[in-house]
């Protein structure tokens, strides 16, 4: 980002008065959006300063991005209500709606797709074929909270007898889905899960993550989840409702724009965003329960 300093605000430096609303008097309006880290923090932030100025621009107000270091530290950020918009993924949202006053309005579309699939990957030439053959292997999950890098993979193993606390030789939480990616292609991990965005391997975070064709040949998935809500925005209800509307209307915009859907791919490889509601995520619950994570439990681990 030539010429501009990336405004990154962190959690500790949210005072707890932020103005929320567009019409409130006083300093000029704040609206504080939270982003949760699907690949490296900074990078994140990076790719986030651009709808950070569009939504400056449109709404006239002040913006605020918050990237946490993981995925629970945006719930936590809504749940301490120092946030009032934020992007989350399924797994995250599930947790958010349990333990914040938060209304999922929009949810991702990639070609017009509303949903997903996580990918248990590994090396070319591992030898590793099915799911039963991760036996006494070392695995890469993602971020905790991350659906597609720790929950369904969870329930996928359940449903097929396999136990990884048990069942494989050593468990590695690499923090996102680049890094996962990259522990694989390196071997530092005999396989890992992740996401992809289609089952015929053509568009999925090995793709987008490694650049080189012949590094992508070396990752191959052996298994693929049932789909997947997509990815969410999330309104606290504590922000102004026409504020909110307002914010909910740019993000279809974007939708439409050529130039807006590539600021949203650069951000997380989504094409755009259409209407949604709570009752979309019933799978994701479910999936929690299969895996045997508990909400609560999730939380409370980031907090010790």
């Amino acid at each position: 980002m030539a010429g501009k300093r990336l405004r990154l605000v962190w959690l500790s430096l949210f005072p707890l008065a932020l103005l929320s609303c567009a019409g409130s008097k006083g300093p000029r309006a704040v609206l504080r959006v939270g982003f949760v880290p699907s690949e490296n923090v900074q990078q994140v932030a990076q790719n986030a300063q651009p709808i950070v100025e569009i939504l400056e621009r449109k709404l006239g107000v002040e913006v605020q991005p918050f990237v946490a270091t993981d995925y629970t530290g945006v719930v936590e950020a809504l749940r301490a209500d120092k946030l009032d918009i934020a992007f989350l993924s399924p797994a995250s949202y599930v947790l958010a709606k349990n333990e914040a006053d938060v209304k999922v309005v929009l949810k991702s579309h990639r070609k017009g797709l509303p949903y997903y699939y996580a990918a248990i990957i590994t090396h070319s030439d591992s030898g590793i074929r099915t799911l039963r053959d991760l036996r006494n292997k070392t695995f890469a999950f993602g971020d905790p909270l991350s659906t597609t890098g720790h929950v369904f993979p969870k329930k996928m193993f359940k449903e097929n007898g396999i136990d990884p606390t048990k069942d494989f030789k050593n468990i590695l939480y690499s923090g996102g889905h680049d890094a996962t990616v990259l522990a694989v292609l390196n071997r530092k991990v005999d396989a890992g899960a992740t996401f992809a965005n289609f089952t015929d391997g053509k568009d999925a975070a090995w793709i987008q993550y490694l650049k080189n064709p012949e590094e992508q040949k070396k990752i191959r998935a052996i298994a693929y989840s049932e789909p997947i809500p997509a990815d969410n925005l999330v309104i606290s209800s504590h922000t102004d409702p026409g504020l909110a509307k307002k914010v909910q209307d740019i993000f279809l915009e974007l939708s439409q724009d050529p130039a807006g859907r590539q600021k949203l791919r650069d951000l997380y490889q989504i094409d755009g965003f259409v209407s949604a509601s709570d009752q979309d995520y019933d799978s994701v619950r479910e999936a929690f329960k299969i895996a045997g994570i508990n909400l609560q439990e999730a939380l409370s681990k980031r907090r010790k």
